[in-house]
């Protein structure tokens, strides 16, 4: 596939769906847990895949934006060749009231 082809765009499962030990196991991970700190203190769809500080290659990132977006926790989208992210705070606190906050903390 050439470079300028179109990605398909992400899937997303809403919160809702999302049962407890999926959402547990999402934050556990060090590099997904930097990913959603860092979306929480940023705007919404500000911050493109790439602009992230993990240790870690495109792949092994992908595979975690795969797992936050599976656990409810961050929507993407493209726009134009970059693909942007919000955490989604008030549909995950809704399903996990204070979860995240306690995440959050870094307690």
């Amino acid at each position: 596939m050439a470079a300028s082809s179109h990605r398909a765009a992400p899937e997303h499962t809403h919160p809702d769906e999302v049962p407890v030990p999926a959402a547990l196991a999402a934050l556990a991970d060090p590099v997904r847990l930097t990913l959603v700190r860092e979306l929480a203190g940023s705007a919404d769809w500000s911050r493109s895949c790439g602009s992230f500080d993990v240790p870690v290659g495109k792949a092994a990132l992908s595979h975690h934006f795969a797992v936050l977006r599976g656990a409810g926790l961050v929507e993407q989208r493209d726009e134009g060749p970059k693909r942007v992210n919000r955490l989604r705070r008030a549909e995950f606190d809704a399903r996990f009231p204070g979860l995240l906050d306690l995440v959050l903390r870094g307690d």
